[in-house]
Protein backbone atom coordinates (compact mmCIF):
# COMPACT_ATOMS: atom_id res chain seq x y z
CA UNK A 1 0.00 0.00 0.00
CA UNK A 2 1.26 3.49 -1.22
CA UNK A 3 2.69 5.32 1.97
CA UNK A 4 0.27 8.03 2.71
CA UNK A 5 1.14 12.35 1.95
CA UNK A 6 2.73 14.38 4.21
CA UNK A 7 0.29 16.48 5.79
CA UNK A 8 1.21 19.58 4.49
CA UNK A 9 1.07 17.49 0.49
CA UNK A 10 -2.44 16.60 1.84
CA UNK A 11 -3.27 20.13 2.69
CA UNK A 12 -2.12 21.14 -0.43
CA UNK A 13 -4.07 18.97 -2.85
CA UNK A 14 -7.10 19.48 -0.46
CA UNK A 15 -6.76 23.48 -1.25
CA UNK A 16 -5.79 23.16 -5.28
CA UNK A 17 -8.92 20.59 -5.38
CA UNK A 18 -11.73 23.13 -3.59
CA UNK A 19 -10.08 25.76 -5.87
CA UNK A 20 -10.32 23.89 -9.28
CA UNK A 21 -14.06 22.31 -8.24
CA UNK A 22 -15.21 23.86 -5.34
CA UNK A 23 -19.19 22.15 -5.65
CA UNK A 24 -17.75 18.92 -5.48
CA UNK A 25 -14.71 19.20 -3.38
CA UNK A 26 -14.86 21.35 0.13
CA UNK A 27 -12.70 23.96 1.58
CA UNK A 28 -10.39 22.78 4.47
CA UNK A 29 -12.37 22.85 7.46
CA UNK A 30 -10.38 25.23 8.80
CA UNK A 31 -10.51 28.21 6.52
CA UNK A 32 -13.22 30.55 6.47
CA UNK A 33 -15.02 30.72 3.19
CA UNK A 34 -14.39 34.34 3.17
CA UNK A 35 -11.00 33.92 3.04
CA UNK A 36 -11.60 30.62 0.49
CA UNK A 37 -13.54 32.45 -1.95
CA UNK A 38 -10.84 35.07 -2.59
CA UNK A 39 -8.59 32.26 -3.85
CA UNK A 40 -11.42 30.87 -5.79
CA UNK A 41 -12.04 33.85 -7.68
CA UNK A 42 -8.44 34.73 -7.99
CA UNK A 43 -7.01 31.85 -9.60
CA UNK A 44 -10.85 31.57 -11.59
CA UNK A 45 -10.87 35.00 -12.98
CA UNK A 46 -7.22 34.86 -13.84
CA UNK A 47 -7.82 31.38 -16.28
CA UNK A 48 -10.78 33.44 -17.62
CA UNK A 49 -9.51 36.49 -18.40
CA UNK A 50 -6.96 35.49 -20.43
CA UNK A 51 -9.02 32.82 -22.26
CA UNK A 52 -11.43 35.41 -23.49
CA UNK A 53 -8.65 37.71 -24.53
CA UNK A 54 -7.20 34.83 -26.28
CA UNK A 55 -10.39 33.71 -28.28
CA UNK A 56 -12.28 36.97 -28.36
CA UNK A 57 -14.33 35.43 -30.63
CA UNK A 58 -15.61 32.78 -29.22
CA UNK A 59 -16.08 34.98 -26.32
CA UNK A 60 -18.49 36.99 -28.03
CA UNK A 61 -20.29 34.26 -29.52
CA UNK A 62 -21.00 32.08 -26.49
CA UNK A 63 -23.68 33.67 -24.23
CA UNK A 64 -22.57 33.95 -20.69
CA UNK A 65 -23.66 30.86 -18.92
CA UNK A 66 -22.28 28.74 -21.63
CA UNK A 67 -18.57 30.11 -21.61
CA UNK A 68 -18.33 30.40 -18.30
CA UNK A 69 -19.35 26.51 -17.59
CA UNK A 70 -16.99 25.59 -21.01
CA UNK A 71 -14.30 27.00 -18.79
CA UNK A 72 -15.40 25.64 -15.46
CA UNK A 73 -15.25 22.46 -17.15
CA UNK A 74 -11.53 22.98 -18.30
CA UNK A 75 -10.73 24.03 -15.24
CA UNK A 76 -11.64 21.57 -13.16
CA UNK A 77 -10.81 18.66 -14.90
CA UNK A 78 -7.82 19.87 -17.43
CA UNK A 79 -4.42 18.44 -16.30
CA UNK A 80 -1.51 20.81 -17.80
CA UNK A 81 1.42 19.57 -19.32
CA UNK A 82 3.08 23.14 -18.93
CA UNK A 83 3.55 26.12 -16.08
CA UNK A 84 3.63 28.96 -18.42
CA UNK A 85 1.00 30.77 -18.69
CA UNK A 86 1.10 31.54 -22.11
CA UNK A 87 0.26 27.62 -22.37
CA UNK A 88 -2.47 28.03 -20.91
CA UNK A 89 -4.56 28.57 -24.33
CA UNK A 90 -2.63 25.43 -26.11
CA UNK A 91 -4.23 23.59 -23.24
CA UNK A 92 -7.39 24.48 -23.53
CA UNK A 93 -7.15 23.26 -27.34
CA UNK A 94 -6.19 20.15 -26.29
CA UNK A 95 -8.82 19.60 -23.50
CA UNK A 96 -11.53 20.67 -26.62
CA UNK A 97 -9.89 18.30 -28.84
CA UNK A 98 -9.12 15.10 -26.73
CA UNK A 99 -10.92 15.40 -23.57
CA UNK A 100 -14.37 17.56 -23.59
CA UNK A 101 -17.51 15.18 -23.89
CA UNK A 102 -20.10 15.86 -26.79
CA UNK A 103 -22.41 18.89 -25.72
CA UNK A 104 -25.16 20.04 -27.91
CA UNK A 105 -24.68 23.81 -27.28
CA UNK A 106 -21.48 23.51 -28.63
CA UNK A 107 -21.06 24.56 -32.22
CA UNK A 108 -19.86 22.35 -34.57
CA UNK A 109 -17.13 24.32 -35.49
CA UNK A 110 -15.37 25.04 -31.55
CA UNK A 111 -12.64 22.87 -32.08
CA UNK A 112 -11.63 24.96 -35.16
CA UNK A 113 -12.77 28.11 -34.63
CA UNK A 114 -10.39 27.91 -31.49
CA UNK A 115 -7.19 26.60 -33.38
CA UNK A 116 -7.64 29.68 -35.73
CA UNK A 117 -7.66 32.28 -32.83
CA UNK A 118 -5.29 30.49 -30.59
CA UNK A 119 -2.66 30.16 -34.03
CA UNK A 120 -1.99 34.00 -33.49
CA UNK A 121 -1.09 33.80 -30.36
CA UNK A 122 1.17 30.81 -30.99
CA UNK A 123 3.24 32.87 -34.09
CA UNK A 124 3.87 36.34 -32.12
CA UNK A 125 5.60 34.65 -29.30
CA UNK A 126 7.17 31.20 -31.54
CA UNK A 127 10.79 32.12 -30.52
CA UNK A 128 12.18 31.40 -34.23
CA UNK A 129 15.58 32.00 -35.15
CA UNK A 130 14.64 32.92 -39.06
CA UNK A 131 18.41 32.60 -41.18
CA UNK A 132 18.11 34.11 -44.00
CA UNK A 133 21.99 34.77 -44.55
CA UNK A 134 22.01 32.16 -47.14
CA UNK A 135 19.11 33.10 -49.42
CA UNK A 136 19.16 35.88 -52.20
CA UNK A 137 16.48 38.58 -51.37
CA UNK A 138 15.99 39.92 -54.44
CA UNK A 139 16.99 36.61 -56.79
CA UNK A 140 15.03 35.19 -59.17
CA UNK A 141 11.93 33.78 -58.29
CA UNK A 142 11.31 31.14 -61.29
CA UNK A 143 14.71 30.29 -61.82
CA UNK A 144 15.75 29.34 -58.26
CA UNK A 145 13.61 27.82 -55.31
CA UNK A 146 11.36 30.78 -53.30
CA UNK A 147 12.13 29.90 -49.85
CA UNK A 148 9.17 29.96 -47.42
CA UNK A 149 9.84 31.43 -43.97
CA UNK A 150 9.02 29.23 -40.97
CA UNK A 151 7.18 32.00 -39.52
CA UNK A 152 4.30 31.35 -42.36
CA UNK A 153 2.10 28.55 -41.89
CA UNK A 154 -1.11 27.49 -44.18
CA UNK A 155 -3.79 26.39 -42.47
CA UNK A 156 -6.89 24.21 -43.92
CA UNK A 157 -10.37 24.18 -42.17
CA UNK A 158 -13.96 22.91 -43.02
CA UNK A 159 -15.30 25.96 -41.87
CA UNK A 160 -14.84 29.42 -42.62
CA UNK A 161 -13.33 30.18 -39.76
CA UNK A 162 -11.88 33.97 -40.29
CA UNK A 163 -15.90 34.59 -41.10
CA UNK A 164 -17.38 33.66 -38.24
CA UNK A 165 -18.94 36.26 -35.52
CA UNK A 166 -22.34 37.08 -34.22
CA UNK A 167 -24.14 37.37 -37.72
CA UNK A 168 -22.02 34.00 -38.99
CA UNK A 169 -22.69 30.86 -37.31
CA UNK A 170 -22.78 27.99 -39.84
CA UNK A 171 -24.42 25.03 -38.49
CA UNK A 172 -22.76 22.11 -41.22
CA UNK A 173 -18.66 22.73 -42.97
CA UNK A 174 -18.85 23.95 -46.16
CA UNK A 175 -18.70 22.01 -49.31
CA UNK A 176 -15.48 22.88 -50.12
CA UNK A 177 -12.14 23.85 -47.74
CA UNK A 178 -11.05 27.10 -46.85
CA UNK A 179 -7.41 27.98 -46.91
CA UNK A 180 -5.17 30.45 -44.83
CA UNK A 181 -1.99 31.15 -44.65
CA UNK A 182 -0.91 32.78 -40.95
CA UNK A 183 2.38 34.66 -41.15
CA UNK A 184 4.69 36.56 -38.74
CA UNK A 185 7.32 39.62 -40.82
CA UNK A 186 10.06 41.34 -39.97
CA UNK A 187 8.31 43.49 -37.66
CA UNK A 188 6.52 41.12 -35.73
CA UNK A 189 3.22 41.89 -36.99
CA UNK A 190 0.87 38.86 -37.32
CA UNK A 191 -1.02 38.81 -40.42
CA UNK A 192 -3.40 36.49 -42.37
CA UNK A 193 -4.36 35.82 -46.08
CA UNK A 194 -6.92 33.68 -46.98
CA UNK A 195 -5.65 31.55 -50.08
CA UNK A 196 -7.59 29.49 -53.14
CA UNK A 197 -6.76 26.14 -53.60
CA UNK A 198 -4.13 27.01 -56.54
CA UNK A 199 -2.23 29.52 -54.06
CA UNK A 200 -2.77 27.08 -51.87
CA UNK A 201 -1.03 24.20 -53.52
CA UNK A 202 1.74 26.33 -54.36
CA UNK A 203 3.03 27.23 -50.87
CA UNK A 204 2.61 23.22 -49.64
CA UNK A 205 5.07 22.57 -52.77
CA UNK A 206 7.47 25.14 -51.92
CA UNK A 207 7.24 23.67 -48.51
CA UNK A 208 7.44 20.10 -49.32
CA UNK A 209 10.48 20.35 -51.85
CA UNK A 210 13.65 22.47 -50.93
CA UNK A 211 14.89 22.22 -54.31
CA UNK A 212 11.90 22.74 -56.59
CA UNK A 213 12.36 26.39 -58.51
CA UNK A 214 9.24 28.42 -58.54
CA UNK A 215 9.07 28.24 -62.28
CA UNK A 216 8.67 24.29 -62.02
CA UNK A 217 6.59 24.39 -58.74
CA UNK A 218 4.23 26.55 -61.28
CA UNK A 219 4.45 24.12 -63.92
CA UNK A 220 3.25 21.30 -61.90
CA UNK A 221 -0.09 22.72 -60.80
CA UNK A 222 -0.66 23.63 -64.39
CA UNK A 223 -0.13 20.12 -65.47
CA UNK A 224 -2.20 19.21 -62.30
CA UNK A 225 -5.01 21.64 -63.71
CA UNK A 226 -4.96 20.51 -66.94
CA UNK A 227 -4.44 24.01 -68.22
CA UNK A 228 -3.74 24.66 -71.84
CA UNK A 229 -1.85 27.06 -71.85
CA UNK A 230 0.90 26.79 -68.57
CA UNK A 231 1.70 30.22 -69.14
CA UNK A 232 -0.80 31.91 -67.67
CA UNK A 233 -0.25 29.46 -64.14
CA UNK A 234 3.06 30.72 -64.20
CA UNK A 235 2.82 34.94 -64.85
CA UNK A 236 -0.26 34.23 -62.06
CA UNK A 237 1.98 32.72 -59.73
CA UNK A 238 5.17 34.52 -60.13
CA UNK A 239 3.02 37.75 -59.20
CA UNK A 240 1.51 35.96 -56.00
CA UNK A 241 5.29 35.01 -55.42
CA UNK A 242 6.01 38.54 -55.60
CA UNK A 243 3.35 39.69 -53.16
CA UNK A 244 4.12 36.90 -50.48
CA UNK A 245 8.17 38.14 -50.75
CA UNK A 246 7.19 41.65 -50.08
CA UNK A 247 4.96 40.60 -46.89
CA UNK A 248 7.95 38.50 -45.70
CA UNK A 249 6.10 35.29 -46.48
CA UNK A 250 8.79 34.67 -49.15
CA UNK A 251 12.53 35.13 -47.71
CA UNK A 252 14.44 35.34 -50.97
CA UNK A 253 15.49 32.46 -53.05
CA UNK A 254 17.86 29.33 -52.85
Amino acid sequence: MADPLPQFQARQYEFAAHIRDPEKNPRPADVEDRRMRIYRELFYNNVEDFLASTFPVLRKITPDDRWHGLVRDYFSHHQAHSPYFLDIPKEFLNYLENERDEHPEDPPFLQELTHYEWVELALSVLDEDVDSSRLDRDGDLLENHPVVSPLAWPLSYQFAVHRIGPDFLPRAPDDSPTYLLVYRNRDDEVGFLELNPVSARLIDLLLDASDLTGRAALAQIAAELQQPDPQQIISFGLELIRDWRGLDIILGTR
